[in-house]
């Protein structure tokens, strides 16, 4: 009896003491965004959180604007003409490694040939997922490239300016690790939980009765694509093609023509001297669909304002 009245007197007082704390450091929550010293950093930032909000929204039509893919597997295109059925009662794990044979992006194969990919994957990514070595088919990979490059930027330009707003208002521990969610809010920052889609292809093996797999997975990030492009154009270059003669649109090509413009967009001749978070991009002055080459002449360096302003008069004509 002792100790089960015991044991409720230590139970009401670890509920008090955590009750007291949840209150106090609501309290200390209510006086710190109505205080002096936060109030002043808002006014101060609010340019800076302008410009954050309004890239996140920059960063979001990219997304949903950008062609996020290649080719495709031959393999099981027509499957969905037939209904597959394990039928076999003698081993229960047969089914514990199944195959996507529906999946685009999946090549079911032998399982040779998902080790070869995986020691040679752009070889076996050209040739399975029907990634043409033509000037038409090194343009798509170039346009998905500079797609998931602009998106690239724009998610880290994003992270850091976020880093220095939270760094400018230096709130304290407490709050980042109890209000963080409060704190962007009253700040005005939109956190748009904004992500590079970059697509997976997938060379996959599954063993007849289905226990044993084994895939060979290739993400194209830029390095990936970096990469597809320069298999693409050395091949293109072996039928002595125009494409294999011109520049080719890789991120290092790119940072060349900023670094050649001094990082300043040639539209409003602002620069990262001017502004050290400026988010740069390199833009066709004739666009890609209306004959414009990936040559330096035809490059330029303008920010993420003058090259959203321009495509949309693009779009307009």
């Amino acid at each position: 009896m002792w100790l089960a009245v015991t044991f409720w007197y230590i139970a009401l007082a670890v509920l008090a003491i955590w009750i007291t704390v949840r209150v106090v450091r609501h309290v200390r929550m209510k006086r710190y965004f109505s205080g002096e010293v936060f109030q002043a950093h808002l006014k101060e930032l609010s340019s800076v959180v302008t410009e954050h909000n309004e890239i996140a929204a920059y960063a979001a039509e990219i997304r949903a604007g950008g062609q996020f893919g290649l080719g495709t597997s031959g393999t099981g295109s027509r499957s969905s003409l037939a209904t597959f059925e394990n039928t076999s009662r003698h081993d229960y794990r047969r089914d514990r490694n199944v195959a996507h044979y529906q999946a685009l992006n999946v090549h079911n194969c032998s399982l040779q040939v998902v080790r070869n990919a995986s020691a040679d994957p752009l070889k076996y990514l050209i040739k399975y997922f029907g990634v043409e070595a033509t000037e038409e088919g090194l343009a798509q990979v170039e346009k998905l490239g500079e797609t998931i490059s602009r998106l690239e930027n724009a998610v880290n330009n994003l992270k850091r300016r976020e880093a220095d707003i939270t760094g400018e208002f230096n709130p304290p521990k407490f709050i980042l690790k109890h209000y963080e969610k409060q704190f962007t809010e009253r700040v005005g920052v939109n956190l748009s939980p904004i992500s590079v889609p970059c697509p997976e292809y997938v060379f996959e093996y599954v063993s007849a009765g289905g226990n044993s797999s084994q895939r060979t997975t290739v993400k194209l990030n830029t390095p990936t694509i970096d990469g597809l492009i320069e298999a693409l154009s050395e091949r293109i270059r072996r039928r002595r093609s125009a494409a294999g003669q011109r520049a080719l649109m890789t991120a290092r090509f790119r940072e060349e023509i900023k670094r050649r413009d001094d990082y300043t967009c040639r539209y409003c001749s602002v620069s990262l001297d001017d502004e050290p978070h400026l988010l740069l991009e390199v833009d066709h002055i004739v666009p890609v669909s209306r004959g414009g080459l990936s040559t330096e002449d035809n490059l330029q360096t303008l920010c993420w304002r003058c090259n959203r302003s321009k495509s949309n008069k693009m779009i307009d004509a």
